[in-house]
């Protein structure tokens, strides 16, 4: 099914693991069993449950992601590895190297596998008799892992009980919809009718699954209207969430995750488990950072990509974690995970007993506020794009360029530093480098720029603004107000308007 979230199969070997897939020359896989979400469908964050639960040696999953789906959309084809999280470069790049070395395959022969019928399917085929293709229940083990984490008594008690606050959650047509319909709708109690959406489409009903304030604008205007208390939207694969509050009260990812950091014992599992860490991506504003100093908690920065939070969740150094691109998560599996991050939310509105707003007006009373937006460049002309990038590096580089004062508006900042990030593991001690360009000013203030994209068309330029603020005064202000000076400056230290033709981003935060 090109574009939308297809097989979710995972795979128990006869022989082999992942370091298997480290020797070149090695035979890697002998599949005698295959595990397939009924109809072909799971979301991302299920695939790395069941990976985990079956002890499976990986999961190959077909994905358009956030990205528009359908025939003549995005399809992607992602490897995870028997942790349940992204397989890491090393893995990737021996994949690549192999693939350059083969010489034959065979193509195993047509199967009439029933994906609607949930159990056992047993098969002929040369190599293994029987072949084994299982069916299960695409939403159960998930759940099953979610009542474990969570007080679903707490959440029945919000969402169904005399005093229930009203929600809207939008599944954008992705594969969240049997998730939300299930456990929200059907086991918490919640109206039918306060998630919408959720029936699954290849295409995602047209629409582009990104739950960001562009492209939820759906749900962003039914929020106005006052109806209901709390509000998310889900993206096509089910691992990225936008959080709304009443009346359309938006809360950023970077303060998302933050907020959940400060509130963490709300939710039962951390409890248990206790918090070992947080970390958050580098584009990601500063505000988790303030949790964890406040809280006297370890703070990770890494480059971009939830394989880099993995590699600390296995190394038992890390809890929580999240990126500014709507992806928020923990150590329960090793993906982002859309639906975990709401219960978490409504778990902490069950133990507060105030709206969403109130919430995020209390966190930046006690934390300081953190202002930050994303703009998106999209296709643009990959060779401008990597010109813009090229004379940026360039400029930065230049050694009068730390300590220089830029001025808009009756604003003044001072460059402090200025680099391309670089991030060594404290793990493996492996080093990423050239993660995205910095200019960080003598008040904290950031500007960062990266190349980026999963897109099939040109280019991506994201630019990042970040800028903290603990004047109780001042932290209500409209963040595209108080970072407009900042995002000025930006322009013209990288000149990327006039170099790339694109005056008009998309406003992502």
């Amino acid at each position: 099914m090109p574009g939308m979230n297809g097989w979710r199969n995972f795979c128990e070997p006869i022989r082999g693991n992942d370091s298997d897939l480290m020797q070149p020359n090695s035979v890697v896989f002998l599949i005698g069993r295959l595990v397939i979400g009924q109809n072909g469908i799971m979301s991302t964050p299920a695939v790395s449950c069941v990976i985990r639960k079956i002890k499976a040696v990986g999961g190959i999953i077909l994905t358009a992601s956030h990205n528009p789906g359908g025939p003549n959309g995005d399809f992607g084809i992602k490897f995870n590895i028997s942790s349940g999280g992204p397989a890491p470069e090393g893995i990737t790049d021996k994949i690549f190297q192999i693939s350059k070395s083969l010489q034959e395959y065979h193509i195993c022969p047509e199967l009439k596998v029933d994906l609607s019928a949930i159990g056992k399917q047993t098969f002929d085929v040369d190599t293994f008799k029987p072949f084994t293709v299982e069916i299960v229940d695409s939403v159960e083990s998930y759940a099953e892992m979610l009542r474990d984490i969570f007080d679903f008594a707490a959440l029945k008690e919000l969402l169904s009980g005399p005093n229930h606050i009203n929600v809207r959650l939008d599944a954008m047509h992705g594969v969240v919809g049997p998730y939300v319909k299930k456990i929200v709708c059907e086991e918490l109690g919640s109206p039918a009718n306060s998630a919408v959406n959720c029936v699954p489409s290849e295409d995602f009903g047209g629409h582009h699954p990104d739950p960001n304030l562009t492209y939820a604008a759906d749900l962003v205007n039914t929020m106005k209207g006052g109806e209901y208390d709390f509000g998310a939207a889900f993206d096509g694969d089910g691992d990225r969430n936008m959080v709304l509050g009443k009346h359309g009260f938006f809360v950023n990812p970077s303060d998302s995750v933050a907020v959940i950091g400060a509130n963490i014992t709300s939710i039962p599992y951390f409890q248990k488990t206790g918090v070992k860490g947080l970390a958050r991506s580098m584009p990601t504003s500063g505000a988790l950072d303030n949790v964890a100093k406040a809280l006297k908690m370890q703070l990770y920065e890494t480059p971009t990509g939830w394989k880099f939070f993995g590699n600390l969740m296995d190394a038992g150094k890390l809890s929580l974690c999240g990126e500014e691109s709507f992806g928020t998560g923990s150590d329960h599996i090793r993906e982002k995970d859309g639906l975990w991050a709401v219960l978490a939310w409504l778990s902490i509105l069950a133990t507060r007993k105030q709206s969403v707003e109130d919430i995020m007006k209390d966190h930046w009373q006690k934390f300081g506020r953190n202002f930050f937006t994303r703009y998106d460049y999209e296709e643009v002309d990959s060779d401008a794009a990597n010109k813009m990038i090229d004379h940026l590096q360039t400029t930065m580089s230049a050694k009068a360029f730390v300590g220089q004062k830029f001025s808009s508006g009756d604003k003044t900042y001072q460059v402090e530093k200025a680099d391309n990030f670089e991030y060594t593991d404290p793990v493996d001690g492996s080093v990423s480098k050239g993660q995205g360009l910095r200019i960080i000013f003598s008040d904290g203030s950031r500007i960062i720029f990266r190349l980026s994209g999963t897109g099939s068309a040109g280019a991506t330029i994201r630019l990042y603004i970040d800028s903290y603020e603990k004047d109780p005064q001042k932290i209500y202000q409209d963040p595209q107000v108080m970072l407009a000076p900042l995002v000025d400056i930006a322009l013209r230290i990288s000149q990327l308007q006039e170099k790339t033709g694109r005056t008009a981003p998309t406003v992502i935060t």
